[in-house]
């Protein structure tokens, strides 16, 4: 791809620009800045580092899901009142199921609701401290340590749980507070290292580190669950903080602030990302607070984030439960099956970023018309997918089919309004993702514990499809307003700051 750039004088150009290049811009004409030939170029570097990172801190964060049904003693669970036998699934399944072994805690549903949701409490306190220190410091070691502090949170984990309920809570809570950082921090680095048209793919393919994270942690959890070796369930704890441990040693090797930092970078590559990718700086200014919080814009973005993030924590903390409870399938089947949403989002986010990129490029479909599309698409199909579980009732592989198929279309979200924030504001764009996701990710304590006020003990159809319903209809509200006050134009107090 070739780009014009008349703009920059011979005083702003980059030092990195070859000869030819030099002549030309000095006698005052165009010049093409392309990118570099290198079969392997920093900013895929980063961006692979970036995948690996958030693909970590997801295997840290899921596997909870999994080994919680090995970790409680379902027999030291106090029955509750029953409700009618015709409103539960018969004890069979498409697959062949074992009984598994009794845990070691006795937590009730609503405990374990409030264990799955804990992480969440301290999530939502570092997003937008997250992102603004990584604006004002860079975004490398704020992203870096906060996989860091995780991974070695995460190797402690079964320590507290030993310890008592009140010790493995507060490592959960720390937990959140050290991740948090680590999306808006992402994203403040995104601003300065991706050209506008390679955004939505590139974010793809960092984001869905997520997906990937959450497929392999899921299964192989489930699989170390089944093991003998110190009860099976602390293994996935040691096995993916280790890694996370491991991973932070090559982040700092190779991956740096901005290009214009890394002292290995293609000299063409970084001329070309520096000629599309204005340096907005945003560590010397005031954060516009009022204007930020005034935008209905920013707004829009904020609630469908919620309203996705409600539907995805609804699978992501409790389909495992689900599976177990109301379709009767072991833990080791319930990692393979709980993995296949992920798994189907994951490839279908690759295939429709690209694809959306692409319609950019050709200039086919506005940016503001790309956001509104793709964003209605990642939420009509998890949305749909709920619908189609209730229908499914007690067909345990109909049910994943809808899931895994209608689901995966919440990979259109990287497309949709997860670049927004730099469309409204590059200068700010880790605090104002800070800021969404932070609240977007109340909903990851909200939808465990209001599923567990709702479940409450009784495993019963009824009681699971008004979940699903409310799924869907937060979920869909959410889009709705987010259709009706969505902007992709820079805002004016973006500009003027």
């Amino acid at each position: 791809m070739e780009v014009l750039d008349p703009s920059i004088t011979k005083d702003d150009q980059p030092l990195c620009l070859n000869d030819s290049l030099q002549k030309a811009h000095s006698s005052g004409t165009q010049y093409p800045v392309s990118d570099t030939k290198s079969c392997i170029k920093s900013r895929q570097i980063f961006g692979f580092m970036g995948f690996l990172g958030f693909a970590l801190v997801y295997a840290m964060r899921v596997n909870l899901s999994i080994a919680i049904v090995s970790m409680v003693n379902q027999s030291t669970i106090p029955p509750t009142d029953n409700e009618s036998d015709i409103d539960v699934c018969p004890q069979t399944s498409f697959i062949n199921t074992t009984v598994p072994t009794n845990g070691e805690f006795d937590w009730d549903d609503k405990t374990q609701g409030i264990i799955l949701g804990a992480f969440f409490l301290g999530y939502v306190m570092t997003n937008v401290p997250g992102g603004r220190i990584a604006e004002k410091k860079g975004g490398k070691l704020v992203y870096g340590l906060g996989v860091l502090f995780t991974a070695i949170l995460t190797v402690i984990s079964p320590f507290a749980a030993y310890w008592g309920l009140y010790p493995f809570l507060i490592i959960r809570i720390a937990e959140g507070f050290t991740e948090g950082v680590t999306f808006p921090a992402m994203h403040s680095m995104l601003a300065h290292w991706v050209p506008p048209l390679e955004r939505s793919k590139f974010a793809a393919l960092v984001y869905a580190g997520s997906n990937f994270g959450t497929v392999i942690s899921l299964p192989l959890a489930g699989w170390l669950c089944s093991l003998e070796l110190w009860h099976g369930w602390p293994l996935s704890f040691y096995l993916f903080g280790g890694l996370g441990i491991v991973w932070y040693v090559f982040w700092l090797l190779f991956v740096f602030d901005t290009p214009a930092k890394h002292p290995r970078i293609d000299p063409q590559e970084r001329a070309y990302i520096e000629s599309l990718v204005e340096p907005k700086d945003g560590s010397n200014s005031s954060v516009p607070w009022l204007s930020i919080f005034t935008c209905l814009p920013m707004w829009a973005i904020l609630i469908t984030q919620a309203g996705q993030s409600w539907a995805f924590y609804t699978l992501l903390t409790e389909l495992p439960t689900y599976m177990n409870k109301v379709l009767h399938s072991d833990v080791q089947n319930d990692a393979f099956l709980s993995a296949l949403p992920y798994l189907t989002a994951w490839i279908v986010g690759l295939v429709i970023s690209s694809f959306a990129d692409a319609l950019l490029a050709k200039n086919y479909i506005s940016p503001l018309t790309s956001f509104k599309l793709w964003n209605t698409i990642a939420s009509l199909g998890p949305s749909l997918s709920f619908l189609g579980a209730v229908w499914a009732g007690c067909d345990q592989f109909t049910v994943m089919m809808m899931l895994s198929g209608l689901g995966s279309l919440y990979g259109a979200v990287y497309a949709g309004n997860q670049m927004n924030h730099i469309a409204l504001a590059p200068r700010y764009a880790g605090t104002m993702y800070g800021i969404t996701n932070a609240a977007a990710n109340a909903c990851g304590f909200l939808a465990p514990y209001v599923i567990g006020q709702i479940v409450d003990g009784h495993e019963t159809l009824a009681r699971w499809h008004t979940v699903f319903f409310m799924g869907a209809a937060i979920n869909m509200g959410a889009n709705c307003f987010y259709l009706l006050f969505a902007s992709a134009t820079e805002q004016p107090w973006s500009r003027d700051s």
